[in-house]
């Protein structure tokens, strides 16, 4: 798995995801809970993340959205 996208906006991970299973990219969500184990609200950001052989294809559904992918 590679990171598509690392934010802390829960509203971006629901949306890329959206997209992302509407062009049947499979992802997965990662550090959901971290907040919860650190006390914090929030703040720390959750990872998506995609097979390697579906990231160019992911990246470009995102920029294609105006996602910022980062890098």
């Amino acid at each position: 798995m590679k990171e598509l996208i690392r934010t802390s906006d829960p509203t971006v991970i629901a949306f890329a995801t959206m997209l992302l299973e509407g062009e049947d990219i499979d992802c997965f969500e990662m550090d959901v809970h971290m907040s919860v184990l650190e006390g914090s609200l929030g703040v720390l950001p959750r990872r998506l993340m995609v097979r390697e052989k579906d990231l160019f294809r992911a990246r470009a559904v995102l920029k294609d959205n105006d996602i910022d992918i980062g890098g």
